[in-house]
């Protein structure tokens, strides 16, 4: 089939890299990429991390400027949301009412930070963070006398703990769990992560639930928990996660599941015009053999180079392992891999200085992801180890002296 026109749902990094791989792939037809936001695409990490500790500044991390979109003849909308895909005439919907038609179709839709329901959450005062101008609106309510009240100590609430502590603020971090980060780091490795918030003066509360944003006036003033203890805030960030932005794939008949889209390992859909990328892609992985969805930078990064190549006839498969990244205060991670179903946890290096290495490993002595943290040369071979699907002596592993190289068979 002859392709002339892709649109593009999804005005972040996906889409725009997406709209730079058709070009860079030789594409000469008609480029449609639309975003709801009325900016130009962005990438969202610096927001929780740079921007908020004012290191970065939104020129700093914008995808492209306006006059590369002119230039590379992407039809770019801005401010547009798409009201419906109706995949039998190939046609995305119009706010106006209106209809543009398609021959293939990229999903980049994003997520949307998860809300909570809880008494006052829609109080002055209260925030979160997915935009820019949520960022924005944060930065601008924190000063060195602040004091901060952060729902929830995954990703996000830790990054923004961090970077408010590093401006002077007074933070307070409310998590549910026994530790934060745990169901994806599992206990041990989640520690290193309280021990270094409460040594910069976060204070952590674990183990506690929150009932109610207190507000006096319209204005939130804090939160009470469950046991009845407050905390007194004049900021409250609800960092509760986030929603996948499948409803439009969800309307169109597409199948869905586990939260995301359902696509193959070349990020094709149920119909074979639309593809789906980044946030929303629950996507068969050719290494793990199993399905993947992940809220994470790194697929907004390489997947579309892999869709645009199969919508323009090609047969790749998107096989890069799960990967993310976070700075707090002085530690500094990368991840890659997926530690679902371990059974055990090898360290190597030195943990209470938080210079190290933790494997996550299954039964049968296998790697299943792995973490450097302030180390910056093990990365490649710590996926290494994970593709080889072979067990390892986990004395060896935990030994610094023996290179990763030596453990891959």
């Amino acid at each position: 089939m002859l392709v002339t026109t892709i649109v593009i749902v999804g005005g972040g990094l996906a889409g725009a890299k997406a709209a730079e791989a058709l070009r860079a792939q030789d594409f000469d037809g008609d480029v449609i990429l639309f975003g709801a936001e009325e900016r130009l695409p962005y990438e969202r990490p610096p927001l929780s991390k740079e921007f908020l500790a004012g290191r970065k500044f939104l020129d700093d991390f914008t995808v492209h400027d306006g006059d590369w979109y002119r230039d590379n003849r992407i039809d770019f909308r801005p401010g547009t949301v798409i009201e419906k895909i109706d995949v039998g005439d190939k046609i995305v919907g119009l706010p106006n009412g209106s209809g543009i038609g398609y021959d293939k179709l990229l999903l980049a839709t994003g997520s949307r930070s998860r809300r909570l329901d809880l008494p006052g959450a829609d109080a002055d005062g209260v925030h979160y963070l997915r935009t820019i101008d949520d960022a924005q609106r944060l930065s601008d309510a924190i000063t060195d006398t602040t004091r901060v009240a952060i729902v929830g100590g995954g990703w996000i609430g830790l990054e923004v703990a961090a970077s408010a502590r590093q401006r002077g603020a007074e933070v307070t971090v409310a998590e549910y769990a026994s530790q934060p980060l745990l169901t994806i780091l599992g206990s041990r490795v989640a520690e290193v992560f309280a021990d270094l918030h409460r040594e910069h003066g976060v204070d952590l509360r674990t183990g506690v639930e929150v009932a109610e944003v207190v507000t006096d006036g319209g204005a939130a003033r804090g939160l009470r928990l469950a046991d009845g203890d407050t905390i007194d805030a004049e900021v409250v960030l609800i960092a509760a996660g986030a929603s996948p932005n499948i409803e439009l794939a969800e309307d169109a008949g597409l199948a869905t599941a586990g939260g995301g889209v359902v696509v193959d390992a070349g990020l094709r859909s149920s119909d074979p015009d639309v593809f789906a990328v980044g946030d929303i892609a629950n996507a068969e992985h050719p290494l793990l053999h199993t399905r993947v969805r992940t809220e994470h930078w790194a697929n907004a990064l390489n997947q579309p180079a892999v869709a645009v190549a199969n919508m323009l006839g090609g047969d790749e498969k998107y096989s890069n392992l799960p990967y993310f990244f976070t700075d707090q205060f002085d530690l500094g991670m990368e991840y890659a891999g997926l530690s679902t179903g371990y059974q055990q946890v090898v360290f190597r290096g030195d943990v209470p200085a938080r210079a190290f290495v933790v494997f996550w490993l299954d039964g049968d002595a296998r790697v299943l992801a792995g973490m450097q943290v302030n180390i910056w040369d093990q990365l490649e071979e710590i996926k290494k180890l994970i593709t080889a699907g072979t067990a390892v002596d986990t004395d060896r592993l935990a030994n610094p002296e023996v290179p990763l190289a030596e453990l891959v068979s």
